[in-house]
């Protein structure tokens, strides 16, 4: 499929249809939630490889998950010092999760924020989306949105040209950090650090 603009992209997005972005880490795909078998579909990925809900902002992704008053303080707090950027934060997830988003274990909910203007424009305007890195499982992310166009052409991407210049994005993954109930469990290191000795756990 042809590159689109940014608008189109959302439409597309909002109609149900995969579409892909740059990030602050690595290219995205990204779906409706309702809609992310067509991820799976798309990556040839193994349906225990849960995916990603990416939003605009920290207040767009807090209604997904299951907290305590204690434990959502605590959480807000990373995310305060970490977001937008490069971590992913794997936490108890609610009933307004689709379980196809994480079939194996649907109890969690992996949630981020990135730091790339571009994919929070596109965020605002679709709601939190669910996320992955552009590839084909097994294989290495994608760096740019000409390859994805290549390599998923019935994919939704959006044009080149009309990217704005992304000079932090790290061809990395993000961290992925899981709450475990008194702290974190690092499930993938990426590029950002979390203090797991003191103000990343609250105290």
């Amino acid at each position: 499929m042809t590159a689109v603009s940014e608008q189109v992209l959302i439409e597309a997005a909002l109609g149900g249809q995969v579409v892909s972005f740059p990030t602050d880490t690595v290219p995205a795909l990204a779906v409706l939630p309702s809609r992310a078998e067509s991820i799976f579909a798309v990556k040839q990925r193994s349906l225990d490889k849960p995916l990603i809900l990416m939003g605009a902002t920290a207040g767009d992704l807090w209604p997904f998950v299951r907290s305590t008053e204690t434990q959502l303080q605590i959480w807000q707090g990373v995310a305060n010092r970490h977001w937008p950027g490069a971590l992913t934060l794997v936490l108890p997830a609610n009933a307004a999760v689709p379980s196809v988003m994480n079939p194996v274990d649907p109890s969690t909910i992996g949630i981020r924020v990135p730091d790339q203007a571009v994919a929070r424009r596109i965020l605002a305007q679709t709601g939190p989306l669910a996320t992955t890195s552009a590839n084909l499982s097994g294989e290495p992310p994608l760096q740019t949105m000409a390859e994805i166009s290549l390599r998923f052409p019935q994919v939704v991407s959006l044009e080149c040209d009309r990217q704005e210049p992304n000079p932090t994005a790290s061809g990395v993954p993000s961290t992925v950090a899981k709450w475990t109930g008194q702290s974190w469990e690092i499930l993938r290191q990426g590029v950002v650090q979390l203090d797991s000795n003191s103000e990343d756990r609250g105290r």
